[in-house]
């Protein structure tokens, strides 16, 4: 099962989101867990994660996230697909991302 986190400013406004991308995932069968979390909490969930996404009003923060959570994807969510709560694209963009990783090994 791969862990997929999403921080935002607060862990609010991310909430929506991930239940859409959970049936998203459900609905194609993938085995994942989705959480929202607010990003003063990377350095106690974000090391566990399988990929990090970041809300787009917070994408100035990818770099520090990235040390302190090394070796794990870090990408900033689609501002369309945010907004839209496109959950169905933003987990097909996590499966790519993290076929990727595999494939790179």
């Amino acid at each position: 099962m791969k862990k997929i986190i999403l921080f935002c400013a607060a862990g609010m406004s991310t909430s929506m989101l991930v239940k859409k991308m959970q049936a998203a995932a459900d609905e194609i069968e993938y085995d994942c867990s989705v959480e929202a979390h607010s990003i003063s909490e990377v350095l106690k969930v974000g090391q566990d994660a399988d990929m990090i996404l970041l809300g787009p009003q917070i994408k100035f923060n990818k770099k520090d996230v990235e040390s302190k959570c090394p070796g794990i994807p870090v990408e900033v969510i689609n501002m369309r697909d945010y907004g839209t709560l496109n959950g169905k694209n933003v987990v097909n963009h996590v499966i790519e991302v993290l076929k990727n990783k595999e494939e790179a090994k």
